[in-house]
């Protein structure tokens, strides 16, 4: 299996990336959504005025609300001259299973590991990464100091690392123009690297700094090598629940995709009864089991009504009655969990909803066999 970049996803990426930077959105998600859906009703009402013959003049250009005179900030020249090209190299996940990994380090002091670890810390690209493939991701990245006026990266420049800031200002410039700004943290790169694309912004240090970078080959097989093997685990986990089997199998993918994982040791609580509910779990490895209490009786102690194995899930209940959590849950042995937030579950599992709300009476079934009368079960909440 390889990764096929379709074409236009380069330019239709490097555009939205260029939004991005100029807009600056505090909603990332949300700037996106509304980004694309503007896309694609443009593109409809431009194929309906194709279909109608119908021309209009050159619209005006639009006006903003700079001042013409208003001198534009330009990012001084490079020292150096333009990168050259360099052939984008294909990567198979698969292939790489074949041949065995082939780990690069960098040797680093206590204090530089240190300072490494503090910076990479938020960087949502390593956060679904295991310990070990972090470790790896410490290993494979080196410093680089930079002065006053020095380019990071340019424009339209192949992309051959990915850096994550360690201290120090940078501009962001955009055809020319700044954007934006980073001050002692932040990442960027990356996208120029998983999908060969050329860089969408000129990076600028305004101070003396420090920042970490990675090679293109090494980011790519630690990043999408780990995307690909967690999609494999999580879709063969997913054919096997009965709720998601009628679902086509790009749903499935998506959800694989939205899964991160989480590990809780033997008796550890992983949702408590009468909290707020923002996730649903499936069962990776291990063994959950579900009790309830008399919420009006604070002292009366808790009855088991279920035990959870691998393939199933819970959670799903209180996401879809918008209510508290109806029940505790806790870790039986150490318990490997795939976690799905409220905001993959909403947009995904969409067709799945009236399946889920048939569980709910079969939940309240349960619950009536343990204590005898549906009136008892109001007490639980």
């Amino acid at each position: 299996m390889s990764f096929e970049i379709p074409d236009g996803l380069t330019d239709l990426l490097q555009d939205f990336t260029v939004a991005v930077l100029k807009e600056r959105p505090p909603d990332l998600v949300k700037f996106a959504a509304e980004y694309f859906n503007k896309l694609n009703d443009k593109k409809s009402d431009d194929q309906n005025e194709r279909s109608r013959g119908v021309r209009f003049a050159e619209s005006e250009p639009m006006q903003t609300d700079e001042s013409d005179d208003e001198p534009m900030i330009e990012p001084p020249p490079r020292q150096f001259a333009r990168r050259k090209s360099v052939s984008a190299e294909r990567y198979d996940p698969e292939a790489d299973e074949e041949e065995g990994d082939q780990k690069i380090v960098h040797p680093k002091s206590d204090e530089q590991r240190k300072r490494l670890s503090e910076a990479v810390k938020p960087i949502f690209l390593f956060r679904s990464l295991e310990p070990e493939q972090m470790h790896c991701v410490l290993d494979a990245m080196f410093e680089k100091k930079v002065t006053p006026g020095e380019h990071v990266i340019d424009q339209g420049d192949d992309g051959d690392n990915f850096y994550v800031i360690d201290s120090g200002t940078y501009d962001i410039f955009v055809d020319n123009k700044q954007v934006g700004k980073y001050d002692s943290s932040g990442s960027f790169g990356e996208l120029a690297l998983m999908y060969n694309m050329p860089r969408a912004a000129t990076i600028v240090a305004t101070s003396e700094g420090s920042i970490w970078a990675m090679d293109r080959l090494t980011f790519r097989r630690i990043v999408l090598k780990n995307a690909y093997e967690k999609r494999k685990v999580y879709e063969s986990l997913l054919e096997n629940v009965p709720m998601l089997k009628t679902l086509e199998p790009y749903e499935r993918m998506n959800i694989a995709d939205a899964l991160f994982s989480k590990t809780y040791e033997d008796n550890s609580v992983i949702i408590k009864q009468g909290d707020s509910a923002d996730c649903m779990y499936f069962i990776e490895d291990g063994e959950a089991r579900v009790t309830v209490k008399n919420m009006k009786e604070p002292d009366s102690d808790e009855m088991e009504v279920m035990r959870c194995k691998k393939g199933m899930y819970f959670g799903e209940l209180a996401l879809l009655t918008h209510k508290p959590r109806a029940a505790t849950v806790y870790a039986v042995g150490k318990t490997r969990l795939a976690v799905l937030d409220v905001q993959a579950f909403e947009r995904l599992l969409g067709p799945c909803m009236d399946i889920m709300k048939r569980s709910i009476d079969s939940y309240e079934e349960q619950l009536v066999s343990v204590f005898g009368s549906k009136a008892a079960i109001s007490d639980l909440r």
